[in-house]
């Protein structure tokens, strides 16, 4: 029904790739979240998809149709964009009405004969007159626009709202007004561009919850595009991570969260981001070991083999803030060149959870998310260190994850 693949697409303005070699597919019913920072490719990539732009190369499918060369209103797709797109001088039901009204005036002049020039111009005085007429009778095609719209609004919990113009709703509102005039289409797929964008933060979380419900109501394939790393992680039932037109991974939320791919990936995803920090690889007798000045790690089973002919190179190690433990800075004598000293330079105490900003030997920085049990202080000293389990080494030449 609604699977959407991109086989090798690209798309060029003049020199500049947009968009490079994409190929994905979501499959029918999967909510497919595009992320990625400002200018990766990732509305580019929806507006070919749409329709609004044509690819330089490639092919397009939704539900297994090749659509690349299909006129928008062909592709049997409805989109949300960032802003509203609302009409102001209609009211929440015309808004919702309107391109049901078109269709079906499109489908009707497509049935009948071609009218002579007076025949014509009646016909479309006749028409506009029928669409902006709120109380004409409802026969066959409209009784099943105003099945769809009350439906709609329904869903979106709008009934109430029929009557309104957009500038008499809220910002949450008038976004429920754009899903909703997606939604009365019953199109094989959603496209949606950064729709809560222009939300604050409470409306953003509530509408991204009412969208979340919605996809598990109508179970309609969607392609949400978003800047916003937190929206993707709680909302995709798969992330493709863009950058600079390229994907550079494609997972479930969590496997890109555990398993990041690259540097790119590991620091992108996640708030606050993924720890980074240089080290070399050395040998102590037989044991391969992570180092800087101010730790020295054994490197993790899983990658101590493939380690073994890098002796000398330089590395860069990733350890989430979650995975940065507190300790305290009396050792008893004990060995301390696994653990790392550091000032603590900042304490963001957030009731459930605090984040600590730390620097240690040559301002190397470390960020720690801990239980707010932890009474450290700005200006105090400490050690912290890090679950060898849930470390992760990367190769900083090629930015690609060893572990």
């Amino acid at each position: 029904m609604g699977r959407i693949a991109f086989d090798h697409v690209t798309k060029k303005y003049g020199d500049v790739v947009a968009v490079k070699d994409v190929s994905l597919e979501a499959a029918d019913g999967e909510f497919l979240v595009l992320v990625g920072p400002s200018g990766c490719g990732k509305t580019t990539a929806l507006r070919c998809l749409a329709g609004l732009e044509e690819v330089t190369d490639g092919t397009l499918y939704i539900s297994d149709r090749d659509v690349t060369s299909l006129p928008p209103k062909d592709r049997d797709i409805a989109m949300v964009f960032q802003n509203y797109a609302l009409y102001p001088h209609m009211d929440v039901y015309g808004n919702l009405a309107f391109a049901l009204r078109l269709r079906k005036h499109e489908m009707a002049a497509a049935a009948a004969n071609a009218p002579t020039d007076g025949e014509q111009s009646n016909g479309a005085a006749a028409f506009l007159g029928r669409l902006f007429t709120k109380n004409a009778p409802l026969r066959g095609a409209d009784a099943e626009i105003d099945r769809r719209v009350r439906r709609a609004a329904e869903v979106l919990d709008l009934t109430d709202l029929l009557k309104r113009r957009p500038r008499q709703l809220s910002g949450g509102q008038r976004q429920r007004v754009a899903l909703g005039r997606a939604i009365v289409r019953e199109p094989q797929a959603f496209l949606m561009d950064e729709p809560l964008s222009n939300l604050d933060t409470q409306l953003r979380m509530q509408t991204r919850a009412e969208i979340l419900k919605l996809h598990q109501r109508l179970k309609v394939t969607t392609i949400y595009v978003t800047h916003d790393q937190q929206e993707a992680m709680t909302m995709g039932d798969r992330l493709a991570v863009m950058k600079a037109g390229e994907i550079q991974q494609l997972d479930t939320p969590q496997r890109i969260y555990d398993h990041p791919a690259s540097l790119f990936v590991a620091g992108f995803i996640g708030s606050p981001a993924m720890n980074m920090l240089p080290v070399i690889v050395q040998r102590s007798g037989d044991q391969i070991m992570l180092a800087n000045g101010d730790f020295a790690l054994p490197a993790p089973g899983r990658v101590k083999m493939r380690l073994t002919e890098a002796v000398g190179k330089e590395m860069t190690l990733g350890i989430r803030p979650e995975h940065v433990l507190p300790l305290p800075m009396n050792s008893n004598g004990a060995d301390t060149q696994d653990r790392m000293a550091v000032n603590v330079d900042i304490v963001e105490p957030l009731g459930a959870e605090i984040l600590m900003y730390m620097s240690g030997t040559g301002g190397r920085q470390v960020v720690g998310r801990f239980d707010p049990s932890q009474r450290a202080r700005t200006g105090d000293r400490l050690y912290v260190g890090f679950k060898p389990e849930h470390l992760h080494l990367f190769d900083p030449e090629t930015g690609n994850a060893l572990i």
